[in-house]
């Protein structure tokens, strides 16, 4: 996105010198990037598979104690390199005050300081976040609540805020307003409603308007949503999509249930490799919505969604 001489042992020397320059900067580059806390260090999680970014949204932690350093926590412990952050953590963590009425006033007014520092903590333990997911942006917010939003966002270093897709479509064409202001984009997730056209008309208002495709919704919705329906969608729209939230459900006639993966309807192997396949940039999204068994808890369970992410990508 919506994702570029015949002098001899002159040349020899010169070839010697351009290459002893290239491995000096090289050498530099690696130090500053140690000592920034870059990519380098041991232990790091690294969660793309055969060029596939696989993430994890951070709702899926909702049943564990959620500070942003537990969450964080709980993201590295499952392997996972990448996250769509939901808002209450990180806004805890700047200093959200617990009177719901005092939180618009505040959130036009604060720093984005903490919100950087939420940034450089992730980055540092190697998680990078793509994509923010604040109770910000509906029709009763503020713009200076919408716009915190985004530049809360870009502080984060994402590249999307998502949202669920309003039913006002003058809803969606406000935000992509917001977004064309701070050349955000704006991923609108949908639920049972998903159809292939259900995300027609924001898309038509603003180019940063976008999709946050739920494959696991889309295969329960029923209709005419079929596994060939949904990889044609996925086709088609490609230069849309932000990222996909991946969860195994039920077929509406078999029931709509959400499912450990590989035991539902929702075609998980032929999505991950139709990114593979097609190098498409957009992460795909753990997001653990089945029922925890028993003796389990959600880090481990999101480590065997990823499990079956990277076997579906490198098998």
């Amino acid at each position: 996105m919506p994702q570029k001489n015949s002098g001899g042992t002159d040349l020899p020397r010169r070839e010697f010198l351009k290459k002893s320059a290239l491995a000096s900067l090289a050498l530099m580059a690696a130090g500053s990037s140690a000592r920034a806390g870059a990519l380098l260090l041991p232990g790091r999680p690294d969660s793309r598979f055969s060029g596939v970014q696989i993430g994890v949204i951070t709702y899926s932690y909702r049943s564990m104690p959620g500070d942003i350093n537990q969450i964080l926590k709980y993201i590295v412990d499952s392997g996972v390199s990448a996250t769509e952050l939901m808002g209450d953590a990180v806004e805890d963590y700047a200093g959200k005050p617990s009177d719901p009425q005092k939180v618009a006033a505040w959130r036009a007014s604060v720093s984005m300081k903490k919100f950087e520092e939420v940034r450089k903590m992730f980055h540092k333990a190697g998680v990078r976040i793509y994509a923010f997911k604040p109770n910000a942006l509906g029709v009763k917010n503020t713009d200076a609540e919408i716009d915190y939003a985004m530049r809360a966002a870009k502080a984060l270093g994402a590249d999307a805020i998502t949202v669920e897709l309003p039913k006002d479509p003058a809803q969606s064409e406000r935000l992509g307003k917001f977004g064309e202001k701070h050349k955000l984009y704006v991923g609108y997730h949908a639920h049972l409603q998903a159809t292939d056209t259900v995300w027609d008309t924001a898309l038509s208002q603003s180019s940063y308007n976008t999709m946050n495709l739920d494959c696991g919704h889309y295969i329960a919705s029923g209709g005419s949503n079929t596994t060939e329906s949904l990889l044609a969608l996925i086709q088609n729209k490609h230069d849309r999509i932000t990222s996909l939230h991946i969860k195994d459900r039920k077929t509406k006639a078999n029931g709509g249930q959400n499912m450990p993966w590989g035991e539902g309807d929702t075609p998980i192997k032929q999505i991950l490799n139709l990114l593979k396949d097609n190098k498409y940039k957009f992460p795909a999204t753990i997001e653990l919505e089945y029922d925890i068994p028993q003796g389990s808890d959600a880090v481990q369970e999101v480590k065997k969604c990823l499990a079956y992410a990277k076997n579906a990508l490198t098998a």
